[in-house]
């Protein structure tokens, strides 16, 4: 086994990083470690002393420290975070949250899936789907299977899709992978628009709304302007905001703040 020592947990919390709702690939074991599969690699992934670590050898640092967003600096981005002592709870209980770096692909399937459903569920589907339609990969002692490409979803039809039981979700996802993967829908261009542009583009999918292309541009795209509004996050700004409340004042990182704001706020709340 290798063991790459990341970072420290101040850094990143793995918890809740893979648990504020941002990614549905990773699980934890009873001895909190955790297991996933990321940028088509399995990954083991423990806290130990303060520290993070890997299984992963020291050539794959520069690779998992993007993934993780570690070269990025949150502290200046969290300075227009300072408003309210509801957002000083918020920062206080969230940090070590990083936005990951997520494929783009994955991140758009994955919430479009998301649509009205629960983590659970969703963690279900999308598990069924890299099952039935991924590539295997053995890793310690067990089978983990990756994320497949829009080709290959596109080349299904959509009775092969009913395995997922994702129901009105199934010829949406159907949908996206054949316009990814004709070219149709261009996910590289997206990069190079801003946050309006990317939005106006995305919401031209079938089936996707405000909040999933939200999720998407902010976890798919990592532009960390973007501010998704779920139930959870419409209850806690009616709770602890002014009325029509601007996510704009968070400045270019209000996605981290809306991470701070969920996660408190899914966590109910503690004081």
């Amino acid at each position: 086994m290798n063991r790459l020592c990341l970072c420290s947990e101040k850094e990143l919390s793995l918890k809740k990083t893979f648990e504020c709702g941002q990614c549905f690939r990773w699980n934890c074991d009873e001895n909190g470690v955790y297991y996933g599969v990321a940028l088509g690699r399995a990954l083991r992934a423990w806290t130990e002393d303060g520290f993070i670590y890997l299984d992963a050898p020291e050539s794959d640092r520069g690779l998992w420290m993007e993934y993780f967003d570690l070269n990025d600096d949150y502290s200046a981005g969290e300075q227009s975070f300072h408003c309210s002592e509801y957002m000083e709870q918020c920062m206080e209980f969230g940090r070590g949250i990083r936005i990951l770096r997520q494929d783009k692909w994955e991140a758009l399937c994955s919430f479009i899936i998301s649509q009205c459903n629960n983590i659970p569920r969703i963690q279900k589907i999308v598990e069924t789907l890299c099952q039935n339609f991924g590539e295997s990969i053995e890793y310690m002692g067990k089978t983990h299977y990756t994320f497949p490409g829009a080709r290959r979803i596109a080349q299904l039809e959509l009775e092969d899709l009913a395995v997922l039981r994702a129901g009105y979700r199934a010829p949406y996802i159907l949908n996206a992978a054949r316009m990814v993967a004709d070219g149709s829908f261009s996910l590289e261009e997206l990069d190079a628009m801003d946050h309006a542009a990317a939005m106006k583009q995305v919401r031209s999918l079938k089936g996707v709304g405000e909040k999933v292309a939200n999720c998407f541009i902010l976890f798919g795209l990592h532009k960390m302007e973007a501010f998704p509004v779920d139930v959870w996050m419409k209850r806690a700004l009616k709770e602890h905001f002014p009325e029509k409340f601007d996510p704009a004042v968070f400045g270019p990182y209000a996605g981290l703040a809306q991470q701070y704001i969920f996660y408190f706020a899914r966590s109910g709340e503690p004081r």
